[in-house]
């Protein structure tokens, strides 16, 4: 018996780095929004035992570094299920691009053995496991817009920002995510040493920057009154958010998701990814320049979106870049009862 499934991608609207935890893992703030773009994956059960992963795309790895593969037997023994997994991975996403693929796809293997062996693991089981796999897979258990806090492994679903047109980029660049940790330790190393010297050099402390502990809890104020601000429908009404006016006026601002975005999240990603491939600069400028009201690096990239107003001027987006030589798509942003709805249509 085999099962397909949608393995949908995942933006980052904001995302802050904060200071190593004990467990090696950086501590983050970010809020995750699911987006049309997907990856179909096909799971059979044979007779037998082993996991096969198999793709044409030769930048998906077949062995275990797979997180299809990984998922596969703490998912098998959870269900207390036995046989051969076979995993066929029809590759649309990019690899090492930011926007969650490898990890939407181990949910989406764990989601079609539930169906094959007809048994339903409980949320917390899902999200155990998942957890183990990798820091983001949690975020595909929920779909729509999640807050991600801890090493983004402890999620919460938040109350759905309508859909809205989004433009993908896809420079051809492979960026990797550890690396981009450690290029921001390095940048924020200046800081930290400020910051141990204690008060008495608080002179210099302001000129290479805020300790660690200070930022963190600057981009928690700030995300603690957006998230406010969405569970109770203030992000409509133009009230101030951690100190800074939503403006209104115009037809855009029917939309809470660009008031969101003029709170001035960010992704720190951004200040060690840019400088190293400056040409992710000019693909944010041209979504910016096409009219994105708000562009970004996803995850630590190389993918970059923008979000847009209409699905005319996202059109438009794509086509200036592809003009440019860059990879891109139109799509648009799931709600949680859209992506659940679509994960087995």
């Amino acid at each position: 018996m085999f099962v397909t499934v949608r393995s949908f991608a995942k933006i980052n609207l904001g995302l802050c780095i904060g200071p190593l935890r004990a467990d090696g893992f950086h501590e983050l703030r970010t809020i995750y929004q699911t987006i049309a773009l997907h990856d179909v994956i096909r799971v059979e059960v044979t007779r037998g035992a082993g996991i096969e992963i198999r793709c044409e795309d030769p930048r998906v790895p077949k062995d275990q570094s797979n997180t299809c593969y990984r998922i596969v037997e703490p998912a098998m023994a959870a269900l207390n299920a036995k046989g051969r997994v076979v995993i066929d991975i029809d590759k649309k996403l990019p690899v090492q691009g930011g926007l969650g693929g490898g990890s939407g796809n181990a949910i989406a293997a764990l989601l079609a053995l539930e169906r094959i062996f007809k048994k339903k693991l409980s949320g917390a089981e899902k999200l155990r496991i998942a957890a183990v796999v990798g820091s983001d897979l949690p975020l595909f258990l929920l779909g729509g817009t999640v807050l991600g806090l801890g090493r983004g492994a402890e999620i919460s679903p938040l109350p759905d920002l309508p859909s809205v047109a989004c433009v993908i980029a896809t420079p051809e660049i492979s960026i990797s995510t550890p690396q981009a940790f450690a290029d921001w330790d390095r940048l924020k190393a200046p800081a930290k040493r400020v910051a141990e010297r204690g008060a008495s050099q608080s002179k210099s402390a302001k000129l290479t920057g805020s300790p660690p502990s200070d930022r963190m809890k600057t981009c928690f104020r700030r995300f603690s009154a957006l998230l406010n601000a969405l569970s109770q429908n203030k992000i409509r009404t133009g009230k101030a958010l951690s100190g800074v006016l939503v403006p209104r006026g115009g037809g855009r601002a029917e939309n809470p998701l660009l008031d969101l975005v003029r709170t001035g999240i960010e992704n720190d990603f951004e200040r060690v990814v840019f400088p190293k491939y400056p040409e992710l600069i000019k693909v944010k400028r041209v979504l910016e320049d096409a009219g994105a009201f708000y562009a970004s690096l996803s995850g630590s990239g190389s993918a970059i979106y923008g979000l847009f107003s209409s699905r005319p001027s996202a059109a438009k987006a794509v086509a200036r870049l592809r003009k440019v030589g860059t990879p891109a798509v139109a799509t648009n942003t799931l709600t949680r009862q859209q992506y659940w709805k679509k994960i087995f249509d």
